[in-house]
């Protein structure tokens, strides 16, 4: 058999992959070396975060399902930098990791159109004609075949293992390492790096000593991720703080010999924001003491993981250091912390759907890309399977029509988009994780408003139900006519409006006012009576025979219909509006920028701001627009405001120029 697409790795990139292609309607198959382990929860108990939590609520929006897994098994739910602005806030829940992986698997297992198998791949197989790739072998012998080909393989390629001076050839502690894939991949011209991550002790929960570590409790209205959850009350776990002690750092310092980071056994560079213990007191050296959170792993709460303490010391050197914290004084580990080192494809080598540039069909996706997290390869595998298919419509135009030929998300329009751009211009070589500050117009790239920025392209290739779909677009048509009717209609500080402020415990104003910067204040809550005012206003001016256009500027939007989350979204714009606009302003300006042509003869050398590299990446490609050129591996925002000043100036001369020798000529033939 054929399948439409082969998703190769069950982690968290190759669940999205497969369910979000069977659900476009692609026979899929998955490969993954345990079926028990679909989704597993590798490292930390939890999902979402700062940036991260944008990420789960974009993949919902498109259909994804790690945001509908984590509201039905989380164990604790917040909102981090909830007394921020919402565009730096981040959702964020424990899970049950054990019911999660369950769920994940039961969920793949029943989703239509996609089967799965259990085995390990050792090569891909590859047209040489096409230089396209036509399906895999695996480590039994056994062929399948597919139009498309996703690889999510997470952390398996070449997977090292290192606890103190032992090594073990593992993807993940107590799994085999996938060697021959990762020399498959480099036999077809792929160029591959070394990354490093890692994962803390686990403690047995009836021998932590709960009596004098402060509690951190979830919020009373807990929030979700999916827009489909409904009635949502989970049971919430409390996780509890403690600190690592000056008995700690002493214990770690003295075994800083054994430390695979620090004695060469580890040559894979590290992620930067999450950093080991041992590398935290190397660094840190002033600091007496660092805050460990522990979190419950399941709803028995038998397991806890030390969150802040990723480590791969030798076992006695963590079982000492363990015993060296509050609480955990005659805690028992249940599982040791280690390092692990794996192959990653340098992701410049990538299209922005994710296909190799080099081999036709073939997509590649997850931590292999060289990010870090859950909720980064969940969407890295979501996009790869949208766009797997859509590049279907290629090869079975009968039966897959999308107005679509693939998605390829802008920075302004999502983190993914963020996510994705900086990994195939850029490239990383440090695990690369997302946040707030990555996006240049962060606010408007809200957790909030994910659904209405992605909506439309959910529609197009229909991941979203009908259902959904009217209630989302009426909300949509509700905001854009509340905030156009706010922007343009004023109040005047009469003796009615004052009454009305009062009313609603807002301050007075003294100049005309428009309704956005009222409806934009902390204070403001109550639509119902701002509509009312509105009524009346409108029946006093009727009453007193006033035109009313010189009243209201236009009809008066009914707000007592709109749907809770419509006037949220109103109040959120306004009270950011003139910020936002900035940003749209922005957006709009650099389109425009992108459409800026680029002579054919036009010289990049010697321009001041652009790198050897840009100036010999343009060089090599001779882009026709700024829009080209964005499209090449490296060259930065930066870069294109460079090129756009100079072909500014270059244009502006030669106007100058002509006018002169225009002005020459004139002055001859007089």
């Amino acid at each position: 058999m054929v399948y439409d697409i082969l998703v190769v790795g069950g982690g968290h990139a190759g669940l999205e992959a497969a369910c979000i292609a069977a659900r476009m309607g692609a026979r899929v198959h998955l490969l993954t070396i345990l079926v028990e382990n679909i989704a597993l929860a590798s490292c930390n108990p939890a999902i979402g975060g700062l940036g991260k939590g944008h990420l789960v609520k974009e993949v919902d929006a498109l259909g994804g399902v790690m945001g509908r897994i984590t509201d039905a098994c989380g164990i604790q739910y917040r909102i981090l930098n909830a007394s921020k602005g919402p565009a730096v806030r981040g959702t964020r829940a424990q899970i049950d990791m054990d019911l999660y992986r369950i769920y994940a698997r039961d969920l793949a297992l029943n989703t239509p159109n996609l089967t799965i198998s259990q085995a390990m791949v050792s090569e891909i197989l590859l047209d040489e004609a096409r230089q396209k790739a036509i399906g895999v072998r695996t480590n039994i012998g056994k062929d399948y075949y597919a139009h498309k080909l996703i690889i999510t393989t997470g952390t398996f390629l070449q997977g090292l293992v290192h606890i103190g001076e032992n090594r073990l050839e593992n993807g993940r502690f107590g799994e085999s390492a996938s060697n021959d894939l990762s020399n498959s991949l480099r036999a077809l011209g792929l160029t591959l790096g070394r990354l490093k991550t890692g994962t803390c002790p686990r403690i047995l929960g009836s021998s932590i000593d709960f009596t004098h570590l402060e509690q951190h409790f979830g919020d009373e209205t807990p929030p979700h991720f999916s827009y489909t959850t409904r009635d949502f009350t989970p049971a919430q776990l409390p996780c509890y703080i403690t600190y690592t002690t000056k008995r700690t750092h002493e214990l770690i310092r003295k075994n800083f010999h054994r430390a695979p980071l620090f004695t060469g056994q580890i040559n894979g560079v590290g992620p930067r924001y999450c950093p080991s213990i041992e590398d935290k007191i190397s660094r840190f050296a002033d600091k007496d003491r660092h805050q460990l959170f522990l979190e419950p792993q399941t709803k028995q709460a038998t397991e806890y993981y030390v969150n802040g303490l990723s480590t791969s010391l030798p076992y006695d050197v963590q079982e000492q250091v363990i015993a060296s914290i509050p609480g955990l004084e005659n805690a028992i580990i249940t599982r040791y912390g280690y390092a692990i080192e794996y192959d990653y494809v340098l992701p410049t080598q990538l299209h922005h759907t994710l296909e190799s540039k080099a081999i036709n069909s073939l997509y590649i996706a997850g931590q292999i890309n060289g990010t870090t997290g859950y909720e980064e390869a969940a969407a890295l595998g979501l996009l790869a399977g949208i766009n797997a298919t859509l590049a279907l419509q290629k090869t079975a135009p009968k039966r897959f029509s999308f107005t679509l030929e693939s998605l390829i998300l802008k920075r302004d329009e999502s983190y993914i988009g963020v996510m994705i751009d900086d990994l195939v211009t850029k490239g990383t070589n440090e695990p690369y994780r997302v946040f707030t500050s990555r996006a240049e117009y962060r606010l408007l790239l809200r957790e909030d408003n994910a659904i209405y920025r992605l909506l439309e392209y959910a529609k197009d290739i229909g991941t979203i139900s009908e259902r959904y779909a009217r209630q989302f677009m009426q909300d949509k048509q509700h905001i854009a006519q509340g905030l156009e009717f706010l922007s343009r209609q004023y109040i005047t500080p009469n003796k009615r409006t004052q009454s009305f402020l009062a009313h609603l415990n807002l301050p007075p104003i003294n100049q005309k006012t428009a309704l956005i910067y009222i409806v934009g204040k902390d204070e403001f809550r109550d639509f119902d009576a701002l509509e009312e005012f509105l009524h009346s206003e409108q029946e006093s001016a009727n009453a007193k025979k006033i035109d009313s256009s010189k009243v209201l500027a236009l009809e008066i939007p009914a707000f007592s219909h709109f749907s809770q989350a419509a006037k949220e979204q109103i109040r959120i714009q306004a009270k950011y509006h003139d910020y936002i606009q900035k940003q749209l302003a922005s957006i709009a300006n650099m389109h425009t920028q992108l459409q800026a042509t680029i002579p054919e003869d036009f010289c990049y050398e010697g321009i001041s701001g652009l790198s050897l590299e840009v100036v010999e990446k343009l060089s090599s490609a001779r882009p026709k627009t700024l829009f080209d050129a964005s499209k090449i591996s490296g060259i930065t925002p930066a870069s294109l405001d460079v090129l756009h000043l100079h072909l500014h100036l270059q244009t502006k001369k030669t106007r100058v120029d002509s006018s002169s020798d225009l002005a020459s000529n004139k002055q001859t033939m007089h």
